[in-house]
């Protein structure tokens, strides 16, 4: 049922092969309109229609994104997230339906890293793809001892944060918030993830405490309202942004 080979991606003659994305859709029109966006801007595309497909898809030819609808036909797009993810990097956008927050949800908390809501515009969509591949590529070369988003810098052994060279006092908690958010900068981090990752497992429920700090991050940031680097997904989560590539 696939629309193109599932194994290999479209042949490259350029020194610098183009970025791939494999497209999961069983909706033949969405995927047409989608594979002739993205080819039309170099990228190399396979797409595929289930998820059977897409996990074989995924490793022999080892895309660069994934693009993976959730209502498959086959397997549920929140177990092939599941799957992907048990073996692979590969950042994952989920195309969800208008209203499915909780499945949108269950699939970042699987380690989709972004998500666009159907009906989306193309340009969001191409903004996304652009944003996961630069993250991507940085992951292989930045030390994350130092993390850097845009002209914030967070020195993690030495408990330093600036922006723009100027130094922020943040909290323990504060600082072990943004951290977590620095080093998936550009994915979205649900709610629980992320009190998880900093309060623990017994905070899973405790959304007012990302609340809290998250408007103490935004203030001392110096979040601009119009430009925020740290963007509230509502009723999913967070992500940090770079303000100055927001905008894709």
């Amino acid at each position: 049922m696939g629309l193109c080979s599932i194994s290999q991606f479209p042949s490259a003659v350029a020194e610098h092969p183009p970025d791939s994305v494999l497209v999961v859709e069983d909706d033949r029109a969405v995927s047409r309109v989608v594979r002739a966006a993205l080819r039309k801007r170099g990228y190399a595309v396979a797409s595929v229609s289930t998820g059977e497909e897409a996990l074989v898809s995924a490793a022999q030819a080892k895309p660069d994104v994934v693009l993976l609808d959730l209502g498959l036909p086959d397997i549920d797009g929140v177990e092939v997230c599941r799957r992907l993810r048990a073996w692979s990097s590969v950042p994952i956008i989920v195309l969800t339906a208008d209203g499915a927050d909780e499945r949108k949800v269950l699939a970042l908390d699987e380690g989709a890293d972004d998500y666009v809501t159907k009906p989306f515009s193309m340009p969001e969509l191409l903004a996304r793809i652009r944003v996961a591949l630069r993250h991507r590529r940085a992951l292989g070369v930045v030390d994350q001892a130092v993390l850097e988003v845009g002209d914030l810098r967070i020195d993690v052994p030495h408990y330093a944060v600036t922006v723009a060279g100027e130094a922020v006092e943040l909290s323990p908690k504060e600082f072990a918030l943004l951290s977590v958010l620095a080093r998936h900068a550009g994915r979205v981090l649900t709610h629980r993830a992320l009190l998880q990752e900093v309060w623990g497992p017994e905070a899973a429920g405790e959304t007012q405490y990302l609340r809290v700090y998250a408007g103490q991050l935004r203030k001392k940031l110096a979040d601009d309202p119009a430009r925020p680097r740290l963007v509230t997904e509502p009723g999913v989560g967070y992500r940090l942004v770079d303000p100055a590539e927001a905008g894709g």
